[in-house]
């Protein structure tokens, strides 16, 4: 049958392929002290992740900036490119 996917919110989705296979299903034998170090393993990933999470919004943030840097220096080369070209067609008489 269709094996499963963790989708949001802990529910499963169905997806084609194989019997379900990720390392936090259950079997029915499983002791509390199995359940509780799976459920450590998944707070230290959701923990790494917001690591990540955090990193990725400083690198987004300082990418915006350098790129409202960049675009200003645009603006301004464009702004004296345009300036010695019309003083260019002016000392030329065009």
């Amino acid at each position: 049958g269709p094996g499963r996917l963790p989708a949001a919110a802990g529910e499963e989705v169905a997806v084609e392929g194989g019997p379900p296979d990720h390392s936090y299903s259950l079997s029915s034998g499983t002791t509390s002290e199995e359940l509780l170090r799976k459920l450590n393993e998944q707070r230290d990933i959701i923990a790494l992740l917001e690591v990540k999470m955090k990193e990725m919004k400083g690198s987004i943030r300082r990418l915006r900036l350098a790129e409202a840097q960049l675009r200003e220096e645009i603006r301004e080369k464009d702004r004296l490119l345009h300036a010695a070209s019309a003083g260019t067609r002016k000392r030329h008489g065009l």
